[in-house]
């Protein structure tokens, strides 16, 4: 699925359609350079999905949980991981096969521990300023 956004007013009917084709899929990994719009997708994302709560990034906690309208959504941010261990020490597994949502930015860090089965989302940043999001159920 490929989405073209020019400007944030039009991120949230983007996150409606991005949960819808997940499907049964809870776990997003998020893709893209710094800047390119992981965190503020992740925002329309967790709003789609009954959050809340004040989305904020993790950078420097890891991982943040919110209250969703099905039960816990939890948003990573492994960008200051120093290696896997650190993911495998915090006990990823759980929350990755918990059957809640999670949305996961930076899983280049943790790429030999990414489950078989996720929602891929590649964000690109283009030449006028908006965003191509591709997104592909693996």
């Amino acid at each position: 699925m490929e989405i073209h956004i020019n400007n944030t007013n039009e991120l949230d009917s983007a996150a409606a359609d991005i949960i819808k084709y997940a499907a049964d899929n809870r776990l997003f990994l998020f893709y893209g350079e710094m800047g390119a719009g992981k965190t503020t997708l992740i925002k329309s994302l967790c709003a789609a999905v009954g959050v809340h709560d004040a989305v904020t990034s993790p950078t420097f906690s890891i991982v943040n949980e919110y209250e969703g309208a099905s039960g816990p959504v939890f948003h990573f941010d492994f960008y200051r991981l120093k290696d896997q261990s650190e993911a495998m020490d915090m006990g990823y597994e759980e929350y990755f096969y918990s059957g809640n949502y999670c949305f996961v930015e930076w899983p280049e860090k943790i790429a030999s521990l990414v489950p078989n089965r996720y929602t891929g989302i590649r964000i690109q940043l283009q030449d006028n300023g908006g965003r191509q999001i591709t997104v592909e159920n693996i």
